[in-house]
């Protein structure tokens, strides 16, 4: 349960002594070893917990059997159920005091073992008690209350345990959705199922209709839809044709293809999905962490209090003082178990990380999740985020002097090193037109502005005016006709050849089908919405106004990206800042919340707090919807688990007694401590089904 203790089989964490979950789930429907074993000890023992506490509700009634020899049957019966059934929780009561962690099993530990120690000793030496210690012709015993406390702690642990291996069901349907096989075209034409593990980067595979993609590449032949609900949860198949993207584990629906592998095995989108979502389940919320401080102090307290019980029943409380008094000191140690109170964040937390994966949403960590619920500013980078990413190239236009396709030349030789959307629309039209590109001689990325180096021994500039300027470059001559390419949405670059501006090329990039609705949504959300893009003001200006965004920056460096959520953050507000380019890393990493497009880069989703599998922004949306959720369910089980001991600890010491005369039974206790932790894991798992 805590996320620093790793261990390489399954047991029981050394710091608040639950069992340990699992890095990731297997696809196997092997039950949890824990579970196996406490299933085993509990009904093994369950007919002796039984008679046990048949004979000492009933035994003295019906004269079943003589006093002096009931303790001795009871001690009998009791001895494997407490010493065997009840062992693992001893243990754990050690480990506890030997890692100065106190947990729930240190109660636990104490009660049952007080219970049991005190019973034994009054079966073999009963004449070392006072005659106080006497009912029914008999020192009494408690074995019953040391029995069914173990056998209610293992019912309680038993339902616990299937309780938590629903929380890695959507995880396990992630793992799931990978196919066992691919169908690999060979050299010479022949095809052949094989493993999936045996797929190599660049194998041709052909994708029957109905059939799953086998793992991430790109098309190379054909035209299909492909079904991508299983990672986007979004229900409408994408067109797909050639030189389009594939991911792993969709569904091919109807025409067929031929694709090639580009990543394989951990580096699928599918594995990435399910080691990011593990990696979020077994963080701590900002929220556990003070629940664990609390844990840990009011186990003392608890034990503090248990003794007090203990001395003010014996000294002060009605004959037979010291029978009440260890009763009610053990139904304290018992029913403050601060089980509930460790389970109420992380359940919340594995829950809802599974529930946001199955909709293409995938936070980092647990502070993650509690964290989005409060953001009240957007950032937005405008290309691949705001727009397809995908820019298509518009035109080129020579200054006096100067050749087009010259230009056009020189532009592409120097972004063949370049991996921005925008550079790749220049090389491909450059290659469509069957223009000889050179190497770049060097090169060098001006992130945010555009791109320096040389090319056939000449000093080559392509960017901006912001890099323009910086370069010393006069671009007057053409600022008319690029300020008219903007205004129209497109992107408009100046290259700068040994110091003097050659052209413009421009490169338009389509807005999203989504993003008006996104941001429309957004909106009525009472969110803030800036958009800083690296364009020119006029394309910046474009794009914002045609989609509604509250404030508009042009011309933004990375590093003034930045800057801008610096600027806001000291005006007291919560920024998130989306984007998907190597330039947005700096700001997704500043910003209180990251939001990193699962369409762009590594750098950017490595940067960010949450990634959107899709890039939708609309499923910002349903994260705030799900981090809300998230933390309304955690107040609840902490709320739950406080109110559950606040109550019954002064109950089960007896603070009622004088008035109402209500004391609680150690039976009741333990049964109400295991109801305790089940009803926190179930409230934990209605975030399955939460809109």
């Amino acid at each position: 349960m805590h996320p620093e203790i790793r261990r390489a089989a399954p047991g029981n964490c050394p710091i608040c002594g639950m069992a340990l979950e699992p890095l990731l789930p297997g696809l196997e429907d092997e039950e949890n070893p824990e579970l196996v074993d406490f299933t085993r000890r509990f009904w093994w023992t369950l007919p002796l917990t039984a008679i046990v506490t048949t004979l000492a509700m009933f035994g003295h009634r019906f004269d079943l059997m003589s006093p002096t020899t009931q303790p001795w049957v009871e001690l009998v019966l009791s001895i494997p159920i407490v010493l065997w059934a009840g062992w693992p929780f001893f243990v754990r009561c050690v480990q506890s005091f030997r890692n100065a962690s106190p947990n729930m099993w240190t109660l636990i530990g104490l009660g049952t073992g007080a219970a049991f120690v005190y019973s034994v000793a009054a079966t073999i030496t009963p004449q070392w008690f006072p005659e106080s210690f006497a009912s029914h012709g008999r020192v009494g015993v408690y074995f019953e209350a040391a029995a069914v406390i173990v056998s209610l702690t293992l019912l309680g642990q038993i339902l616990e345990l299937r309780a938590r291996g629903r929380t890695s069901a959507a995880l396990k349907a992630l793992l799931g959705l990978a196919p066992k096989t691919a169908r690999r075209l060979d050299a010479d034409g022949r095809e052949a199922d094989i493993p999936l593990a045996l797929v190599h980067v660049g194998d041709r595979l052909r994708i029957r209709p109905g059939e799953k993609v086998p793992v991430d590449g790109v098309v190379l032949e054909g035209e299909s839809s492909i079904d991508e609900s299983m990672l986007t949860g979004e229900p409408i198949p994408v067109g797909k044709r050639v030189g389009d993207k594939v991911v792993g584990a969709t569904i091919n629906t109807s025409g067929a293809l031929i694709m090639r592998a580009e990543r394989v095995g951990s580096e699928t989108m599918l594995s990435q999905i399910v080691a990011m979502v593990a990696q979020a389940q077994r963080s701590r919320a900002p929220m556990q962490r003070m629940a664990d401080l609390v844990a840990g102090w009011f186990v003392m307290a608890v034990i503090a209090i248990a003794v007090v019980t203990f001395l003010v029943w014996g000294l002060f409380g009605p004959q037979p003082s010291w029978v009440y008094a260890t009763l009610n000191a053990l139904a304290v140690l018992i029913i403050a178990c601060p089980c509930a109170l460790g389970l109420a964040t992380p359940m919340s937390i594995m829950v809802a990380t599974g529930k946001a994966a199955t909709q293409g949403i995938l936070f980092r960590d647990a502070a993650a999740i509690e964290a989005f619920r409060t953001i009240d500013t957007i950032v937005v980078d405008k290309t691949g985020t705001l727009t397809e990413g995908k820019p298509a190239f518009d035109r080129v236009a020579a200054a006096a002097g100067f050749d087009e396709s010259e230009v056009l030349r020189i532009a592409a030789s120097l972004d063949q090193g370049s991996e921005h959307p925008l550079a790749h629309a220049i090389v491909d039209e450059a290659r469509r037109r069957g223009l000889a590109l050179a190497a770049a001689g060097t090169f060098e990325s001006a992130s945010g502005i555009g791109v320096r180096g040389t090319v056939e021994g000449r000093r080559v500039a392509l960017g901006n005016t912001t890099l323009m300027d910086d370069e010393g470059i006069d671009h007057a001559p053409l600022a008319g006709q690029a300020e008219s390419l903007r205004a129209q949405g497109a992107s408009v670059m100046v290259l700068a050849v040994d110091g003097k501006a050659n052209g413009l090329l421009a490169v338009s990039d389509p807005i999203k089908p989504t993003t008006a609705e996104a941001v429309r949504q957004l909106r009525q959300a009472g969110l803030h919405l800036v958009m800083a893009t690296g364009d020119g003001w006029t394309t910046a200006r474009a794009v914002g106004r045609a989609l509604g965004i509250d404030e508009i920056l042009g011309e933004v460096k990375p590093a003034d990206k930045v800057a801008i959520i610096e600027r806001l953050q000291a005006q007291g507000r919560r920024v998130a800042m989306a984007g998907d380019g190597i330039n947005d890393a700096p700001a997704l990493a500043r910003a209180d919340i990251g939001i990193a497009m699962g369409t762009g880069t590594d750098v950017a989703m490595n940067a960010g707090h949450v990634t959107l599998v899709k890039g939708d922004l609309r499923a910002i949306v349903r994260a705030r919807a799900i981090s809300r959720q998230t933390v309304r369910n955690m107040r609840e089980n902490l709320g739950f688990a406080l109110v559950y001991n606040a109550l019954g600890v002064p109950i089960a010491a007896g603070v009622l007694y004088p008035v109402l005369g209500w004391l609680l039974s150690p039976l009741i206790a333990a049964l109400a401590m295991s109801l305790s932790s089940v009803s926190v894991v179930s409230n934990a798992l209605r975030l399955r089904s939460a809109r």
